[in-house]
Order: structure tokens, then sequence, then C-alpha cells
């Protein structure tokens, strides 16, 4: 794996050298940690354990600095992505399911942190309902003021498509504490998953990951489990998914490059015709135009996250072209990837097949494809 900082220096400061060194020597473990006998939940429950054995989490749940470095995450994503697309979504999860808390928390919710940094608990980010997607405003779960005492919530409602359900013991959930508001009505919440009333399910991705659905009938949770203030939870889950979206992309970089990694190798071992499919103009063309879409991807990526960095300037439209750009591009390497392998690439078990299968949720998570291009878009036809 050509894992580094040094092949695009301008885009990196000199701790990041040393992080992915780190990570390049993580890639072994992780891998291992995928091949845990027993069912899918074990190897969940293995992947986060050696996320937090490796340090990892400390990237995406920032407990000593004030926000996150977006391009040591985006070097973590995409060695995650080359290893394990498991264990990828748990640790980007870890972040999305805290990250409420380190911008917006009170004191005692910060002191939780440390243990999420470190591995030893998990969080969910309860955002998305059976009717609410990409329009975050229809939230329908309310949160429901109870009346004396010291003022607390009973939350009800569903949310589809959690990432972590399974094993975290947290979620951040978004719910209306104004129904009618749309947007304007939502506040976060920090509900512990074994609080009375919340019920877990799991649900079956085609990417191997833990995923399920949440329902909460009457969870009463004190005043204090809100964060921040009432009315600033849609602003907190788009500053949420704002810090991390440009990380999406390096998923996909990795996935990518795994898949030219396993091509290139294929293709010089299969004889077909009296020689190596290495030597087929036709394949080395294929070859060509996936290590334009890996190089191309990785660019895209890395300005975004570091102009992200380093400039007080809003990014969002970088940050949506790289998101975009990236996810899209590796679904044409990986396919590609697949084309070459034939029949071998197709069979369970195989490394492409599984890439196959991971890169596609990544159009859609954290802002579709077709949310990307809309920002974009508008971005252009902006008014100067």
């Amino acid at each position: 794996m050509q894992l580094s900082s040094d092949d695009l220096p301008m885009f990196f400061d000199a701790h990041h050298a040393a992080l992915a060194a780190r990570l390049k020597a993580a890639v072994g473990e992780l891998e291992r940690a995928e091949r845990v006998p027993g069912e899918e939940g074990a190897r969940d429950r293995a992947a986060a354990a050696a996320l937090g054995r490796l340090g990892l989490f400390e990237l995406v749940v920032p407990v000593d600095r004030p926000g996150l470095d977006t391009r040591a995450v985006c070097l973590a994503r995409e060695m995650l992505g080359y290893a394990s697309a498991r264990a990828d979504s748990i640790f980007a999860v870890q972040g999305l399911g805290t990250h409420a808390i380190a911008l917006a928390g009170t004191e005692a919710q910060r002191a939780q942190l440390p243990a999420f940094a470190r591995g030893e608990r998990i969080a969910a980010f309860a955002l998305t309902e059976p009717e609410a997607g990409s329009d975050v405003a229809a939230i329908a779960t309310s949160a429901a003021e109870v009346p004396g005492g010291d003022g607390g919530f009973r939350l009800d409602g569903e949310k589809l498509f959690i990432s972590n359900l399974g094993i975290a013991d947290h979620a951040v959930v978004f719910a209306s504490t104004e129904p009618g508001k749309r947007g304007a009505g939502l506040s976060a919440f920090w509900v512990p998953l074994d609080a009375p009333g919340v019920r877990v399910e799991p649900m079956t991705a085609i990417a191997a990951h833990p995923i399920g659905r949440m329902t909460l009938a009457g969870v009463e949770l004190p005043a204090a489990a809100r964060i921040g203030a009432a009315g600033q939870g849609m602003k907190l889950a788009l500053q949420t998914l704002d810090a991390f979206r440009v990380s999406v992309g390096a998923a996909a970089v990795g996935m990518a490059r795994r898949a030219l990694d396993e091509a290139i190798g294929f293709v010089g071992r299969r004889v077909q015709f009296g020689k190596p499919l290495a030597e087929q103009p036709l394949v080395q063309a294929h070859l060509a135009d996936m290590a334009v879409d890996v190089d191309a991807a990785r660019l895209l990526v890395l300005r975004a996250a570091h102009r992200k960095d380093t400039t007080s300037d809003r990014v969002t439209t970088e940050v949506s072209i790289a998101k975009l750009g990236a996810t899209e591009a590796a679904q044409r390497v990986i396919d590609r990837a697949v084309q070459l392998f034939g029949g071998r690439g197709v069979m369970a078990g195989a490394v492409v097949e599984h890439l196959y299968r991971a890169i596609r949720p990544l159009r859609i998570y954290e802002g579709t494809s077709e949310i990307q291009r809309t920002i974009i878009g508008r971005a252009l036809t902006r008014p100067a």
C-alpha cells in the first residue's frame, strides 16, 4: 500500500508523515480483525476493538483540541478503506456520533468523550428516518417536554439505517421539539441505548458493517441529555456532516487503490491466449484509466481537506466536489477491477467483490451524489 504524505507534500504538515507510517503499519491488524471467525457481530466488535487498540478513534473524537485535523482523518480513512470497509464505517460513525458534543456539549457531556476516544465506548449518529433522508428537516421523531420535574424530555419516533447500532452504547438523536416547524425546531439529544423504551433491531446492508433500526417509545431523558440549545439540532447535524463529508472521499480513494492493486496483481498472474493479461493492450488501457481516476480522486480530496484545515473560508463546494468526484471515480475503478477478474471477480469472498459492495453505499451516505451535484450546481449559478 502506498499510503504516505511524501508524494503530495504540499497538502501536509510534518506530523502527517509519522501518522501515515503508523497507519500503514496498522493494515495487517485490521485485516486480521476482518477474518475473525463467527457471525458478523463478532467481526464488528473485533474491528472496533482493533481501532481502539491502535488509538485511531482519537483522530475523530477530539478531547484536548478544538476541532478535527481533517487531513489526518482523511489519511486514516484512506488506509481503512484499503484494509477494511467495516472498520472504516465504525471509525467514521464514532466521529459522527460524538461530534455534536465536541461542538456544543456541556462540561459533563464532554467528560464522557475520552472513553469514546479510547474505544471503550461506541457511538452512533441517529439522523435518518423512514421519511427523512436527504430532507433532514422532515424529521418526525418528537421530543416533548415532560411537565414538572427537571424539565426533561420524552422521545418518540423511529430512526433507520443507523450505523454502529449493535455495538454502540450511546447515540446522538435528532428530534423535533417544535412539531410543524421543520428544521428550525430540531434539537440533539445524547441517548443511552440501554434506556427504557429504546429498541434496536439489526439490519443487513450489502456492505458488511453494523447497522440497524432504532425505535424510541416514550424514552424519558433528563434536561441534561440535550446537546446545545433548543432548536440547534439542524445546525449541529449539518456541521457534523460538513466536518466528515470530505473524508468519505478519502475512504473511497482507499477502496479504489486496493482495487487497482488487486487488479495489477491478478493480470500479471493470469495467462490467456498464451500470454499474461498484463501484456494485453486493452487491459493496460483499463489499468491506465483506473490509475488516473485514483490519482484525480485523491487530489480532489486532499485539496478540500487542506483548505478545510488551513482557511476560515467556507469550503462547502470544494468538499462536495471531492465527495462526488472521489466516490464516483472509485465506483468506476472497482467496476473495472471486477471486469478484469472476470468470473473470479463476482465470486463471494473475492476482494474486488467485497469492494464492489463496499463502495456503493458511499455514493449515498453523508449526502447522496445528487445532493452534492445540487450543492455544486447552486454554487456555480449563484449571482456574484
